[in-house]
């Protein structure tokens, strides 16, 4: 899969690909208009919906309700106060979620893909071509 990478202005820049486009921005006090969320706050939000898809999928194929579960996804600092610790997935359920399936649904969380890319990442490779 192929993704385009473009710059339309100022600190915004935007992934073009599958006839979508994810704008990204800076926050103000990084020059940017704080127009739309940062790159790394999306890749945050891939880990937490990533999770997410996996719990309503097992939700749905047992008839359970989404209406009242959600995750909070909570980010602890390491040591240094300056990188990422710790992520955190609370899966809230609500008090009638059939206790034969908390474990269960845990399980389904763990099995995002994104956090497996994390523990096994892939090799970068960066160059440049000329496109005259």
């Amino acid at each position: 899969m192929d993704m385009e990478i473009t710059f339309p202005g100022g600190k915004k820049v935007d992934a073009n690909f599958k006839g979508f486009t994810i704008n990204t921005d800076q926050p103000v006090h990084g020059g940017g208009d704080n127009s739309a969320p940062a790159p790394f706050d999306y890749f945050l939000a891939s880990i937490g919906t990533c999770a997410g898809i996996y719990v309503l999928s097992f939700c749905q194929q047992r008839g359970i309700l989404t209406d009242n579960i959600k995750i909070v996804q909570k980010i602890v600092p390491d040591a240094s106060g300056r990188g990422i610790g710790t992520i955190e997935l609370e899966i809230q359920v609500p008090s009638d979620f059939p206790g034969q399936y908390k474990s269960a649904v845990i399980r389904s969380a763990d099995l995002c893909a994104v956090k497996k890319y994390l523990h096994n990442p892939p090799k970068f490779e960066i160059y440049t071509k000329n496109v005259d």
